[in-house]
């Protein structure tokens, strides 16, 4: 038979172990209650220099599956390559605004502009940017005419656009746009005019 002070001891280890249990729950519930909400990803572009020079931006409403043109101001150099990559970060964060009429995921960026003679443009955006696109043929083809028709008003030099995804070609938009060869912005302001509302 097992001596009573062993019951006792066994017991009262239960109870130390137990307490221990839940002061450390209670140490943890109060960190997690008292710890800062976890930070967002936003979209961040960097800076732009130069003076501030109108720019006509072309934006997606998909409530009325239209483009409208919209005239800004930002800061745009002479350098077309860095004019092309201010465009189209001013067109993203229209996208990424909180009523934006054609939302994108606020970690969507651009993380280049290419230009190659002659007039051939290489976008290079980021993952977030085409994962966040709403599916859907008109949606796509809305997406790529804003940013084919933004271009081309503010730089009528670029003919053909061709976009990449992290680096790479991708097969399609999200589903239903191909991206495999470059686009010519002749042909995609034939269906911009018919999207234009004013």
């Amino acid at each position: 038979m097992i001596p009573r002070q062993y019951w006792i001891m066994t017991a009262l280890l239960f109870l130390l172990a137990l307490a221990m249990a839940i002061y450390v729950w209670q140490l943890r519930r109060r960190e997690v209650l008292n710890s800062p909400p976890p930070a967002t990803a936003q979209h961040v572009a960097p800076p732009a220099a130069g003076p501030l020079q109108q720019a006509t931006l072309w934006v997606a409403y998909d409530k009325e599956a239209a483009l409208h043109r919209e005239r800004i101001s930002i800061p745009l150099t002479s350098n077309q390559q860095q004019r092309a990559e201010e465009l189209l970060r001013a067109l993203m964060n229209r996208y990424a605004e909180k009523n934006s009429p054609h939302p994108i995921a606020a970690a969507s960026e651009l993380h280049d502009v290419y230009l190659v003679d002659p007039g051939l443009a290489v976008l290079d955006l980021n993952a977030t940017f085409v994962d966040s696109q709403t599916s859907g043929v008109l949606a796509e083809e809305l997406t790529l005419a804003s940013i084919m028709e933004t271009l081309t008003a503010n730089i009528p030099s670029i003919l053909r656009v061709k976009i990449l995804v992290d680096g790479h070609e991708r097969e399609t938009l999200a589903g239903h746009a191909d991206l495999s060869g470059a686009y010519d912005v002749a042909e995609v302001s034939e269906l911009a005019k018919q999207l234009t509302t004013r």
